[in-house]
């Protein structure tokens, strides 16, 4: 696969801070990257910069084959870009904004009505299309900053926050649009929605600091969180200290935070658990097995120390 998006040592600093520091990155077509990160990590800049909006302070950044430094105009041709808060013109509305957005982007007549239609009904601004955007919802308001980035169908999309504001069943159609669109585009979601990124993200990256610190599949990336196939069980009665002592000869075993009747077992398979507690005729109301999350990988990741596992 191409890479429509790569990122070579790309900094950016502001004067002795380091907001991005040296990220190597490739996006490949038909891939929909979640870039992941606290507040302040460094995500809404690094976009920034894919999109053309700062300049590196070094490193490289190209799209679709050009350096975002020297051919600025043909990279906003082909890239599509959302920025934090969805940025547009209050006293328009969404109509007259998305007619704007077309005309400076080149379509005129039939052609501009025709794009202007298929996005409205894509992203379901039919209802509000003739009211002012400074009286839409937040949620309406992402859509139409979703719509403009659309309209010119690019290569590739860069979407700040993408579902931020949008109630479940919207966060599901934009998801679902996200996916249709993904088959033939490079698509970056910067999101704090962890679930988010497992429903449509093929791939996610954890920055903190300006630094990349993680990347991999959501899967692959859960699978590195230390409770990924712990086994817990659920103790009936008084009967916790005689489980805790038994299994403890099975693996590293553990209280579960906030449930002082359940023990997790890290390092032993289920099978072999279930063996035990048979044979020993252990008092266990429950045993399943835990997947990890990309939430606890996140907080093990970019957590100050003696934090992450508060």
């Amino acid at each position: 696969m191409s890479q429509l998006i790569l990122l070579e040592q790309l900094s950016k600093s502001f004067g002795a801070f380091s907001a991005v520091d040296g990220i190597d990155l490739a996006v490949p077509k038909g891939e929909v990257l979640g870039f992941l990160g606290p507040n302040g990590a460094g995500k809404s800049t690094t976009m920034k910069m894919i999109a053309g909006f700062l300049e590196p302070t070094s490193g490289r950044a190209t799209v679709a084959g050009f350096d975002v430094s020297k051919s600025p105009v043909e990279v906003k041709c082909r890239l599509g870009y959302m920025p934090e808060g969805a940025p547009s013109y209050g006293d328009m509305t969404p109509g007259s904004f998305l007619n704007f957005v077309a005309q400076i982007r080149g379509f005129n007549g039939a052609e501009k009505k025709r794009r202007i239609d298929e996005t409205v009904e894509k992203v379901r601004l039919s209802e509000v299309f003739h009211q002012q955007i400074e009286t839409l919802s937040k949620g309406f308001k992402r859509r139409v900053g979703l719509a403009q980035a659309m309209i010119h169908d690019p290569e590739i999309l860069v979407l700040d926050e993408p579902t931020d504001g949008l109630d479940p069943n919207q966060k599901h159609h934009v998801r679902g649009l996200i996916e249709e669109m993904a088959k033939d585009k490079a698509i970056i979601i910067s999101t704090h929605i962890l679930e988010e990124v497992e429903a449509v993200c093929s791939r996610a990256v954890i920055i903190a600091n300006g630094k990349l610190l993680a990347d991999g599949t959501p899967a692959a990336l859960i699978e590195r969180d230390p409770h990924h196939n712990a086994v817990v069980v659920s103790v009936q009665g008084d009967g916790i200290d005689k489980v805790r002592e038994v299994l403890s000869t099975m693996g590293a075993v553990e209280v579960v935070a906030g449930r002082a009747n359940q023990i997790r077992l890290i390092g032993s398979n289920s099978k072999d658990v279930s063996q035990v507690i048979r044979e020993k005729e252990l008092p266990i109301e429950e045993i399943y097995v835990e997947h990890g999350t990309l939430d606890n990988i996140f907080r093990q990741i970019t957590a100050p120390k003696g934090i992450a596992n508060a």
